[in-house]
């Protein structure tokens, strides 16, 4: 909830959540104001297997940040959603940013 009071996403910069289980991780792009996701990504989806987990990251930030580009949106801001930036968030931040996405 700390986190949450202080970032909010808006139309123009949407808010990018990660969340993430023991083997998946997900990310969205969420507009706050309106109460809609804009564009989401998942590990689900891809069929891996072998793959480690933080391989799975480093492809959803470059998915979800290849969607959201094709959608429009080129600046968000990050929600790690209370997990330390760290490891797979780290990771999935950076792929992110290395796909085109500014934050």
């Amino acid at each position: 909830m700390r986190l949450r009071k202080t970032i909010s996403g808006s139309p123009e910069r949407p808010r990018l959540s990660v969340f993430r289980s023991n083997r998946e991780i997900y990310a969205q792009v969420i507009d706050d104001l309106n109460g809609r996701t804009l564009v989401a990504a998942s590990s689900k989806i891809k069929e891996q297997t072998k793959v480690s987990k933080t391989q799975k990251a480093q492809d959803v930030g470059l998915d979800i940040a290849k969607k959201a580009i094709d959608a429009g949106i080129e600046t968000v801001v990050f929600d790690r959603n209370g997990y330390l930036y760290h490891g797979r968030i780290k990771t999935l931040a950076e792929a992110a940013r290395k796909g085109g996405l500014k934050f």
